[in-house]
């Protein structure tokens, strides 16, 4: 697949491949509108609506099929869809897709009841990409600007697994999105007003 260059890039790989499924009752689509349905319900800000819908942008976008992680294979779908979105999106939301695996991760870390709770194809999950983190691992995630933000988006990412769950379509978070587009060139800004170039 070739690098996004508008959202209508973006909306056009969620239409063509989102039928998909990734080990769970839904499929990538439903995923993404629940996510993000879950955190609007929360009152989350738009900019963590934003990123639990784009959060697994990245399984969109490998030639792998479906279901991989049964297969034994981590596609690394958090980082192909942090460097898709990367030049988009502001750094919060790149950020929280590149981190919210690590995430998983430093939870079971931090949480001793997180684990239990994972569906069973996150736990199939965890194993292939790495399972709880070190307590070296977890400090360096905690150092990550954007950690808070990616801790939230999981917390969406666990709960978007709800067969039948009835959504709004995609449509319906198009100007939600709209307006999270960055300029076309320049550094990277961030929701606070800050800077970020794209090699940061």
């Amino acid at each position: 697949m070739k690098q996004p260059e508008t959202l209508a890039d973006i909306l056009n790989v969620y239409r063509e491949h989102g039928h998909r499924h990734y080990g769970e009752d839904v499929t990538e689509l439903q995923h993404a509108l629940q996510c993000a349905s879950f955190a609007q319900f929360a009152g989350e800000p738009p900019m963590i609506v934003a990123a639990a819908l784009l959060h697994d942008f990245g399984h969109l976008c490998h030639q792998l099929g479906e279901n991989i992680a049964g297969q034994g294979v981590d596609a690394r779908h958090e980082e192909i869809g942090y460097f898709k979105l990367k030049d988009l999106f502001p750094a919060e939301i790149a950020d929280a897709c590149r981190l919210h695996v690590p995430a998983k991760r430093y939870l079971c870390w931090k949480e001793p009841s997180y684990e239990a709770d994972l569906s069973d194809a996150s736990r199939q999950s965890l194993l292939l990409q790495g399972g709880p983190m070190q307590e070296e691992e977890a400090q360096a995630f905690e150092a990550e600007p954007h950690a808070t933000i990616a801790i939230r988006v999981r917390r969406y990412d666990d709960m978007g697994k709800v067969p039948d769950m009835v959504t709004p379509d995609l449509e319906m978070f198009v100007p939600l999105l709209e307006s999270m587009i960055l300029p076309r060139s320049g550094p990277r800004r961030t929701m606070d007003g800050n800077h970020r170039h794209p090699t940061g």
